[in-house]
């Protein structure tokens, strides 16, 4: 079970987008991509048979997931996450700062 998940509202907290927000749109192994953020620009060739004129191509790379932490909007801030098993027997994420579950 991951800690961060497609959907969640993530903070980065480490590189060039430091403190900037968005909302991870894929999570890969030990990576995640997030929207609008670490954006590359990509050159790309024309390819007739796909329709592709080419040209340069904006793009978000993935980032590490170390470098995201999982955004608390009750606290305003980053936070890291645990897991706990409730009484029903799911196990659900939670804040470490205010034992808040994240999952409902």
């Amino acid at each position: 079970m991951n800690k961060i998940r497609k959907g969640d509202e993530v903070v980065v907290i480490g590189g060039r987008d430091k403190g900037r927000r968005g909302t991870v749109s894929k999570v890969l192994p030990d990576r995640v991509v997030v929207e609008n953020i670490n954006m590359i620009k990509r050159h790309t060739k024309p390819n007739p048979q796909k329709n592709n004129p080419g040209g340069i191509v904006q793009r978000e790379a993935s980032i590490h997931i170390s470098n995201v932490m999982l955004w608390n909007a009750l606290a305003n801030k980053g936070d890291r996450i645990g897991f706990k098993v409730l009484g029903d027997g799911r196990k659900v994420r939670f804040f470490k700062s205010n034992n808040e579950v994240v999952d409902r």
